[in-house]
């Protein structure tokens, strides 16, 4: 029953993305008031050019604030390489390397452009309700 539910079917459509020369400032204010943990990194075309998070944010934030520093922009920080999804990837392969793989938040991607993001939060949801069709009513 499971090995037909994809990314596409849990995926966040409509997410925040920033762009490169985005000071970091504004970045956190998007993480803060939309708590997230982090956001795409998209160029004019939506292609994704990298990721941001809020951990990628505090080191820098940290070093430009105690020097009274300039405010460092997105792609000071960003992280070009970025484990990316498809649409049509499985939601029960995505479970299994959430176990033991870091990031929180994947980018779904095709053709190289942003569609979407989904997280763990997306990923349990699937999950639970799967589990929840495979019980027969007693």
């Amino acid at each position: 029953m499971t090995s037909h539910i994809q990314v596409r079917d849990y995926m966040l459509y409509d997410t925040p993305v920033v762009k490169r020369e985005m000071p970091l400032t504004k970045v956190t204010e998007l993480l803060c008031n939309k708590n997230l943990l982090g956001v795409p990194v998209v160029d004019e075309n939506k292609k994704l050019v990298g990721f941001i998070s809020e951990q990628d944010c505090i080191e820098k934030l940290l070093t430009s604030s105690y020097h009274c520093d300039m405010p460092p922009v997105v792609s000071d920080v960003m992280r070009s390489e970025v484990l990316t999804l498809a649409p049509g990837d499985g939601i029960i392969e995505l479970a299994d390397s959430m176990k033991n793989n870091k990031p929180k938040i994947y980018p779904v991607v095709e053709g190289g452009k942003l569609l979407g993001i989904i997280n763990r939060t997306q990923v349990l949801k699937a999950l639970t309700e799967n589990l929840q069709k495979c019980h027969i009513p007693v």
